[in-house]
């Protein structure tokens, strides 16, 4: 077996202060290509991108997978409104300044997506193109009521074992072909082992206020504008899961409609959302991103 892809650990700072984190994998030799900026869901982080990132940089591009600030290995946010797509966008753009970068090809799973859309319209010329995974300008509201539901909500664990039932229990819907080795490494995306032994989820329990905060109108948005603005501007890669009850079939049709040059491919099988990794994600990613300089 050979080793695993290696990436530096980076750091960098917030318009506000956090220190944030970002898996930072080199690429391999050969032309120079605009770099990936991969950013994760409302719950999740960096580690989501563990199996298509080190492809990526396989492939002559650049890696940065972010976490985003309250997630995974970046700071807690002292005011929990700044939970927020358009802050979040906001910290991405600061990294672009720090570490040098102009313009990247941005893939953004659920929330990643919001963010793309949010970054786009703050700073068109620092996206080259977009792979939206699992997302559109607005939402299914049965999908949003899942994730809602246990967003935020205490959960105790007492061993890995307990972390991978977990897993499976809020996430079955999405992977119903997953084994129990499956959701044992699910969980060690999801979950960290604290220095004194306790198994906690790995993000700020507070990323739920802004949710609760905004009420159940609000939270879908129209973002319609920003996504028409996007995929008519850049090219654009829809991954939708056949059965995500997230980005549903009436939407990605709409979505199709309004951009009608935008690429789209389904995942048969997996519901919200795919982890990109699935033979059908991974064969259009990179058809879509050998037209993308």
């Amino acid at each position: 077996m050979s080793a695993p892809y290696p990436f530096v650990e980076r750091r960098w700072t917030s318009p506000d202060g956090l220190s944030l984190f970002a898996r930072d994998y080199a690429p391999a030799a050969g032309t120079a290509r605009p770099p990936v900026i991969a950013i994760h869901g409302l719950t999740r982080n960096s580690a989501d991108f563990e199996a298509i990132a080190p492809l990526l940089a396989q492939s002559g591009r650049r890696v940065l997978a972010v976490d985003v600030r309250g997630r995974g290995l970046s700071d807690r946010a002292p005011d929990p409104m700044t939970y927020m797509p358009d802050v979040y966008a906001r910290d991405v753009l600061a990294l672009m300044e720090q570490a040098g970068i102009d313009r990247a090809v941005f893939i953004g799973t659920s929330m990643g997506g919001l963010i793309t859309m949010a970054l786009t319209a703050m700073r068109p010329k620092a996206v080259v193109a977009a792979i939206l995974n699992d997302i559109g300008p607005e939402v299914a509201p049965e999908g949003l009521a899942r994730i809602a539901a246990y967003s935020g909500q205490p959960v105790e664990i007492g061993s890995w074992a307990d972390a991978a039932a977990y897993a499976k229990r809020i996430n079955a819907v999405a992977f119903p072909h997953y084994t129990d080795a499956d959701w044992d490494a699910f969980a060690r995306r999801i979950f960290r082992q604290q220095p004194d032994g306790e198994i906690a989820l790995d993000y700020d329990p507070d990323i739920a206020v802004p949710i609760r905060a905004a009420g159940a109108k609000a939270l879908v948005p129209n973002l319609w504008p920003m996504f028409r603005r996007l995929a008519k501007k850049k090219p654009t890669l829809l991954v939708r899961g056949a059965v995500s009850d997230l980005l549903s079939a009436d939407i990605a049709a709409r979505m199709k409609k309004a951009a009608p040059t935008m690429a789209y491919v389904e995942v048969p099988g997996i519901g919200h959302a795919p982890m990109l990794d699935e033979a059908e994600a991974r064969a259009a990613i990179f058809e879509f991103l050998a037209e993308v300089d």
